[in-house]
């Protein structure tokens, strides 16, 4: 509207400047001209008539004009203001769904982060409690007494988890007054073998911390000298001819220790499989035991050999009475069916004799006072 007004007050100035040069015009040209006499005053008079009806076609056109640009500009007006509201809606509706669709996905992205931060407080309370337990294992570990309960419950629980109740026993004392933490007990050969579990930490961990090649060496040797010197006391302790095996085993509660022992120590080991003490970790103490108890189980297999053959001689005898008395049972049905067999030939002997009864013609006597035929007393009689 306000673009319509501003046209409307651009045509009405260019019309009335119009009307003011013509106006000028012909008072110029008034002026100019000598003062004219009264014929001369009529045709000015005229031609001022003649003029204020042409400015007056002229300002009706300019009205007509003025008009139908109004019209033009309106109309222009109403399609610019629909396409406007057309597009403003189409805006409004996709600022709206994307809008809409931004806000699920914060929403979403929050309750994912929510669910993150959950998992991570959940870790976090978990590193802390496990931060505690392993502070808690570091000071068990720095007490002897404590470490080597720690190998022993470690030993039992192993133990436990494979061989059967009657094949171990823990804290036995030998007859040499020692005791083993656990002695299997397994039938000769091999005999009984001793465990016994070491947990050398105090040089395993000097061997880790040494910087420079001084402290490595003098912390290889303590470690040599600590596990050299628990295999001979293994070795004289739990090895005794006619009571246990020829071996035993010592059961290093550490695959860590284990493992250095075996990849950088290996006259240490060989050292060992000489004084027939054998050293296993969890891992390897768990895959020996499970070899034991297949043999403990195929020893009693065989100790029930005589059970089982003496079992199985019984079961054939019952087998070979069954065969009888089925035969038995066999004649017993033969006999019944020949039985079977007699009973429906008499009963189709009766059958044809009714229907030769049937076929008799009776007539003009009582049941009764019928007198029986040769054939009749024959068949009676029979």
């Amino acid at each position: 509207m306000e673009i319509i007004s501003l046209l409307t007050l651009i045509s009405t100035l260019v019309g009335g400047l119009l009307i003011g040069l013509a106006v000028a015009f012909w008072l110029s040209r008034r002026n100019t001209q000598p003062v004219p006499d009264a014929g001369a005053t009529s045709e000015a008079r005229n031609g001022l008539a003649e003029l204020t009806g042409r400015l007056s076609q002229m300002a009706e056109s300019q009205a007509a004009q003025q008009a139908k640009l109004s019209e033009q500009l309106q109309t222009q007006e109403r399609a610019l203001a629909k396409a406007l509201e057309t597009r403003l809606g189409d805006f409004s509706k996709r600022m709206g769904d994307h809008l809409q669709q931004t806000s699920s996905r914060s929403q979403s992205a929050l309750s994912d982060l929510r669910e993150r931060l959950a998992v991570i407080d959940t870790a976090q309370k978990n590193i802390t409690e496990l931060s505690s337990q392993v502070v808690g294992l570091q000071d068990i570990l720095a007490n002897k007494q404590a470490r080597g309960a720690f190998g022993e419950v470690q030993l039992r629980d192993i133990v436990e988890g494979i061989m059967p109740p009657s094949g171990f026993d823990f804290q036995v004392t030998l007859s040499n007054g020692r005791r083993a933490d656990c002695l299997l007990r397994l039938p000769n050969p091999p005999g009984h073998i001793a465990i016994d579990a070491k947990f050398p930490l105090e040089s395993y961990a000097a061997l880790r911390e040494a910087g420079d090649e001084a402290a490595q060496t003098k912390a290889r040797r303590a470690f040599t000298i600590d596990v050299k010197k628990h295999v001979q006391d293994i070795a004289e302790r739990y090895i005794l001819p006619g009571e246990t095996a020829e071996s035993a085993l010592m059961f290093l509660p550490s695959e860590a220790i284990y493992a250095e022992l075996h990849a950088n120590f290996r006259e240490v080991v060989e050292g060992a499989f000489r004084a027939r003490v054998w050293i296993v970790s969890p891992t390897t103490l768990w895959a020996t035991l499970n070899t034991l108890r297949a043999i403990l189980k195929d020893v009693h297999m065989r100790e029930q050999a005589d059970v089982i053959q003496a079992e199985v001689h019984k079961m054939l005898v019952d087998v070979t009475r069954l065969d009888s008395r089925v035969g038995k049972l066999e004649n017993h049905f033969n006999l019944a069916r020949r039985d079977v067999e007699e009973i429906r030939t008499s009963a189709n002997k009766i059958t044809r004799r009714g229907e030769r009864i049937t076929d008799l013609e009776l007539a003009g006597e009582e049941p009764d006072a019928i007198p029986l035929t040769p054939h009749l007393q024959e068949v009676s009689s029979s």
